[in-house]
């Protein structure tokens, strides 16, 4: 089996997200978070995170894949729930790159 490619599965999880923006919630998980609003959608993200960072220093490399997994689904929901598209994220990477992390601070004071 190939190796996963995290970009081309974060672009099909983004369509799958979109696609349950109008399912009903009692039918997806996703629509729910959706339905329930960027503020609930921002809390679950923040919740996972806290989780991520936990098993960073506790857990097994694959727990911790699984909670980095976690994380990033409730990103993609979060944006989605604030009608921002990954491309908007990879266009603000993509324009950091070659950067170091203390100049693209200074930077955006």
């Amino acid at each position: 089996m190939a190796e996963p490619n995290l970009g081309a599965v974060i672009e099909r999880l983004a369509a799958t997200i979109a696609a349950r923006k109008g399912a009903s919630p009692d039918a997806s998980y996703t629509a729910k978070l959706l339905a329930d609003g960027a503020g609930k959608c921002a809390k679950k993200f923040g919740e996972e995170a806290v989780e991520l960072a936990l098993a960073a220093v506790s857990e097994t490399p694959e727990r911790v894949a699984s909670e980095a997994g976690d994380v990033i689904y409730h990103l993609l929901v979060l944006l989605a729930a604030r009608e921002v598209d990954v491309s908007a994220v990879a266009a603000a990477l993509q324009a950091r790159e070659g950067q170091s992390g203390h100049a693209e601070k200074a930077a955006r004071k």
